[in-house]
């Protein structure tokens, strides 16, 4: 059963931006560490940025640093992914993931994450 539904994805062209939203069901996004993944078909899947239960830190991959930006309200449940400058090896489909750690303790990526969305497609044309 999905736990969360993302929403935000499109077309955009290289440089532009967009904002991914992840909404919970069932669950309060502040009791768990939640991360952002994207996934191309026949790669693997990449950790993109996670962010603490307590939202005293926030990892990012390399790949993404200082151009996207994770974020939360908590009155809405939901988490967002802030995106700027985008590049065409962003195309991906991103899922949100809830993990039963409250931290992103490193390596983020590799924590066990229990509930994940369907995904939403972001495209970014050169």
């Amino acid at each position: 059963q999905l736990m969360f539904v993302e929403s935000g994805g499109g077309l955009v062209r290289t440089g532009g931006s967009l904002r991914l939203s992840c909404t919970a069901n069932q669950f309060t996004v502040d009791r768990h560490a939640i991360a952002w993944f994207r996934q191309v078909p026949g790669k693997e899947r990449e950790g993109v940025a996670c962010i603490s239960a307590t939202d005293t830190s926030t990892e990012y991959a390399d790949s993404v640093k200082d151009r996207f930006t994770i974020s939360r309200d908590n009155v809405k449940n939901t988490v967002f992914l802030q995106m700027n400058s985008l590049k065409p090896n962003d195309t991906a489909v991103y899922h949100c993931a809830a993990s039963p750690f409250r931290e992103c303790v490193y390596p983020w990526a590799s924590l066990p994450f229990d509930y994940w969305g369907r995904g939403t497609q972001v495209t970014v044309s050169s």
